[in-house]
């Protein structure tokens, strides 16, 4: 019986023994044969490990759902001006578009400036380093004041010379000048209301956005009502009375700004509106970041004005419902703006922590809860398009036209929900100027396509709102390319 044990002892020892050699042999060609993918081809996936990050879906909402509460807010504004306007004709629904596009377009400077000072506040705080962030803010206030001096100059005297050489509709061109002389007076409210949003975005403390939209969004749809139509005594003001009513409404937002961060912020805890002294240096640092982001955003909604111009080379009634369609177009964006900005300040926050490693798997997250977000929203679209185009117009051939464009611009949503989660990454890693090269040549590129759409092939509206697919997917892949290798991780701000 031993000798049995014995035989078999040294049957099974050889065994191993073969496997093991078996093993180191599989890995020595294994590890050959990666030498020579290495050699000749680059391989993504050799880049360093990224660590599942530990931010979770929940704090990933709590940060985004003020922002995205917001926005319904703020879409609350633009559909009551939107159908007020409709009712009033389709002359004062195309300038409402065109001059609030021109308006939005001139105030993404500011917003792209607070978009840079929420990125250093985030990086400030996760390096616990709090007294810093007063600082920020304090310098903030200071540029984003004599900036709106500026933007105010410009829409005043600017915005008439460059419009009547673009806009092809004498009656439309005049309507959108009335609304513009007015409007133009908000600049000064809403760019101090983005200092305040660079800090609380910035500390991941959302939930007053939320609060202080809702109050702008009540007072414009009150003020609208009154100062559009004439009611409760007052005159018929059209279009002037919607620009007259937004100005109002930002200056209660910023009041409300202002009494909540009285009561609810200890100024010694960041050493807040000290206004001691000015650093030119330090405002340099600032700017280092924002100034692309305030490019960026400029020349996005720069593009989107020219697109809208391009719209109105096909006629009135063309504009007139792309208007349309850009209301219902923001609805379908208010998930996506708000994960955005989380995404901004929570992968700022996450480099300020060093934990670089964690950036991807962050971004991949937020990417997930902003798809499924738009996809809820798309879905009621698709379901009930004409019912949807009939809140804001009761003419049928706009409600007709307009259909067919709903169902393009709920494909170019989702395409978006990526392409603008993957971008905002990219921003919040602190590399504004690398983000900034990737909207500028995107953008490019989705100008040339709808001009060759709308001077060459003479398209349908509806065709050519299929631009934002170019937009959104090229973004999606660009940033992505960049995340995976660029070199972010030196960036320091």
């Amino acid at each position: 019986m031993y000798g049995f044990r014995l035989f078999f002892k040294k049957i099974s020892g050889h065994a191993k023994i073969k496997q093991k050699n078996e093993i180191i042999n599989s890995k020595f060609e294994n590890t050959r044969l990666r030498f020579n993918l290495y050699s000749f081809t680059p391989n993504l996936l050799s880049l360093p490990c990224m660590a599942k990050t530990s931010i979770t879906y929940r704090r990933i909402w709590n940060v985004a759902y003020p922002i995205i509460l917001g926005s319904v807010a703020q879409n609350l504004i633009n559909f009551t001006d939107t159908a007020f306007l409709g009712r009033v004709g389709k002359v004062a629904l195309g300038a409402g578009a065109l001059g609030g596009i021109f308006y939005l377009a001139v105030m993404m400077l500011g917003l792209g400036f607070g978009t840079g000072a929420q990125i250093i506040i985030a990086r400030r705080y996760g390096e616990k380093d709090f007294k810093k962030i007063g600082s920020v803010v304090d310098h903030s206030a200071i540029f984003l004041f004599l900036l709106a001096i500026v933007t105010f100059t410009l829409l005043q005297y600017g915005s008439d010379a460059l419009l009547k050489h673009t806009v092809k509709s004498e009656a439309v061109l005049e309507e959108t000048m009335l609304y513009l002389n007015i409007r133009s007076f908000g600049v000064f409210f809403a760019f101090m209301n983005m200092t305040f949003r660079a800090f609380y975005v910035g500390l991941a403390k959302t939930k007053v956005i939320t609060y202080t939209t809702f109050v702008m969004a009540a007072v414009n749809i009150v003020l609208d009502y009154a100062f559009i139509f004439g009611n409760w005594g007052i005159p018929v003001m059209g279009i002037e009375g919607a620009a007259l009513a937004s100005v109002i409404a930002e200056a209660f937002a910023l009041a409300f700004f202002i009494v909540y961060t009285i009561i609810t912020v200890r100024f010694s805890d960041y050493d807040l509106f000290r206004f001691v002294t000015f650093s030119f240096n330090r405002l340099g640092r600032i700017l280092r970041v924002a100034v692309p982001v305030m490019m960026q955003s400029f020349i996005s909604l720069s593009v989107w004005f020219v697109f809208f111009l391009f719209i109105e080379k096909l006629g009135e009634m063309s504009l007139a419902v792309s208007n349309i369609i850009r209301s219902v177009f923001v609805v379908l964006m208010m998930p996506i703006w708000g994960f955005a900005t989380a995404t901004n300040t929570l992968v700022s926050y996450l480099r300020g922590k060093n934990k670089d490693d964690e950036v991807m798997s962050l971004v991949g997250k937020i990417a997930v809860l902003c798809f499924f977000g738009v996809l809820a929203i798309v879905t009621l679209g698709v379901l009930f398009p004409r019912l949807i185009m009939e809140v804001y117009t009761n003419d049928p051939a706009l409600v007709q036209m307009g259909v067919p464009i709903l169902y393009v611009v709920s494909v170019g949503a989702l395409f978006l929900s990526i392409g603008f989660i993957l971008f905002n990454g990219v921003s919040g890693t602190g590399k504004t100027n690398i983000s900034l090269m990737i909207e500028v040549g995107v953008l490019t590129i989705y100008l040339v396509y709808v001009y060759q759409l709308v001077y060459r092939f003479h398209a349908d509206v509806s065709v050519t709102w299929t631009a934002e697919w170019i937009y959104g997917s090229l973004l999606a892949v660009l940033s992505f390319i960049y995340l995976r290798i660029g070199n972010w991780r030196k960036s320091r701000i």
